[in-house]
């Protein structure tokens, strides 16, 4: 038996009946996504229902920097004398509302962790911006912690992401 559900790059798949219920996730699903991957300042990667082929939920995925003075000094201890450290950063992640209560988000942020981890492209960490305090909560129980001068902007070592997906 196959998997529900399958992740792959945003191509040629129908976005229109997306809904989250966040207006600014879905405009950008809808009607920017495509420009961004094209310029290249993102890649999109879809989680896709197989039975059906609608999309349940997307993320976007890019590279960064965070200045090494953000970051706690039990971190940064450990870390060599550089200005910033290089992220992935998840720019935005989303479920329809049609597919809420499966754990879709977790499933979605485990992929993006995953390419982080994988990426040929060095990557010391993972970081988010949380839009509101649940999400901020959402993402501080698993393991993300906030940057000292921006604490809705959080992020996760890979080191930490390795041994929590073990």
């Amino acid at each position: 038996m196959s998997r529900p559900f399958r992740i792959e790059l945003l191509k040629k798949h129908d976005r229109t009946q997306f809904e989250c219920g966040q207006e600014e996730l879905d405009e950008y699903f809808k009607v920017r996504v495509g420009q961004d991957v094209r310029r290249r300042v993102t890649v999109c990667y879809v989680l896709v229902e197989n039975e059906s082929e609608e999309i349940a939920g997307y993320y976007t995925l890019a590279a960064g920097g965070v200045p090494v003075g953000e970051l706690p000094e039990m971190i940064t201890k450990r870390l060599p004398r550089y200005p910033s450290v290089p992220v992935a950063r998840i720019g935005r992640l989303a479920v329809d509302q049609r597919y809420r209560g499966q754990k879709l988000g977790d499933a979605l942020m485990a992929d993006a962790i995953r390419r982080s981890i994988d990426s040929d492209v060095a990557v010391f960490a993972v970081v988010v911006d949380a839009k509101d305090d649940s999400l901020m909560a959402f993402y501080k129980n698993r393991g993300f912690v906030s940057l000292s001068s921006a604490p809705h902007t959080l992020f996760l070592p890979l080191s930490e992401a390795i041994k929590r997906l073990a």
